[in-house]
């Protein structure tokens, strides 16, 4: 559009979070290149995809507008290309505008578009009908790249710097595809962006599709970042039960070392029924969770997986058996979200 001024989001005033160094990276990431690119094969790339990136601003402009370089979009056959390639809008609430019934215009906007056929990125625009001040955070793709974010308002607008997250660390989620984000409909569902906009607390997403599997080179790296609370969640990517056994409770271990008051959540699989000796890995989490305590650890959770996708919708959480619906994602948030509410005091 016309008579909008750009701004790349790594200048002032916009605030980047889940993102790795990225005011000195010249494209954005989620762990530094000597770690992404010595994990696995799987996380050599991934770790590229921008899942758990959001961007807050505030600004009085009535159109917000997007320019985005991608250079790797991804496209799946169970996942709409607004989740693993889309950015979507929120309108965020203060202690002053409390998320109300009767204010139409908080929380989800709206989805910046994404052409079906874009190559490399996209531009898009968004009507918020009236010119006033507005809070606002930007959620970024899941599961693609980005380079360069450009946010554009109306050139007569003020832009200003967006709401802060409560003065808590970042909770830290380890994971598979399911803790990236698959299948979510947009960034804005998956469990933990819900749980960031209940608690009000930072994140970062540490999920990689198919490739998180403990190994040490990761478990060392998470391990010096600073957080509020671990939740570890890679029951579904380790090859074996057995794999699973020989590096559960190490990871537990390499993270209690440099944390060793924070709050550690323990999670099984929601796809219960999915097979692949599903009671056995549901088990060896238990042991993990079982010994820790025995060791005298007090900060120690578990969360049964298989207790997730209960009730009368229980058949409209997933899209493939295993990957979470926007429903799927809600149920998740809800029960994660109350163990961490709880024991990050937030209740």
């Amino acid at each position: 559009m016309e008579n909008l001024k750009y701004t790349e989001v790594r200048n002032s005033p916009f605030d980047v979070y889940g993102l790795y160094d990225y005011k000195n990276e010249n494209q954005y990431k989620r762990m530094p290149d000597e770690i992404g690119k010595n994990v696995n094969d799987g996380v050599s790339g991934l770790y590229l995809n921008t899942a758990g990136g959001r961007v807050r601003f505030s600004t009085d402009s009535r159109f917000i507008a997007i320019r985005v370089s991608m250079p790797g979009v991804t496209r799946f056959y169970h996942m709409p290309l607004s989740g693993s390639a889309g950015l979507d809008l929120y309108i965020d609430k203060t202690e002053d505008n409390v998320l109300d019934p009767a204010v139409e215009d908080l929380g989800f906007y709206r989805v910046f578009v994404t052409p079906y056929d874009m190559q490399d990125g996209y531009e898009a625009c968004i009507d918020l009908g009236t010119k006033k001040m507005r809070y606002l955070t930007i959620n970024m793709p899941s599961y693609s790249n980005v380079k360069d974010l450009y946010i554009g308002v109306d050139e007569d607008s003020t832009l200003n710097g967006g709401l802060r997250y409560l003065p808590v660390l970042p909770v830290v989620y380890y994971g598979s595809s399911i803790t990236q984000g698959a299948c979510s409909s947009r960034p804005g569902n998956i469990y933990q962006n819900i749980i960031a906009r209940r608690l009000n607390v930072d994140y970062i997403n540490l999920g990689f599709s198919g490739s998180a599997r403990g190994e040490k080179t990761i478990r060392d790296y998470m391990a010096t970042l600073s957080m509020s609370a671990f939740v570890s969640d890679y029951d579904h990517n380790a090859p074996s039960p057995e794999y699973l056994e020989e590096t559960h409770f190490e990871l537990y271990k390499t993270i209690r070392e440099n944390h060793p008051n924070i709050p550690y959540i323990m999670i099984t699989r929601p796809d219960y029924r999915n097979g692949d000796r599903t009671a056995q890995r549901r088990q060896v989490v238990i042991d993990s969770y079982e010994k820790a305590k025995a060791l005298g650890d007090k900060n120690v959770y578990f969360i049964d997986g298989k207790d997730f996708f209960t009730g009368r919708f229980n058949d409209m959480c997933t899209v493939d058996a295993c990957h979470p619906t926007d429903l799927g994602f809600a149920f998740m948030a809800d029960t994660i979200g109350d163990v961490l509410a709880k024991v990050l005091n937030l209740n």
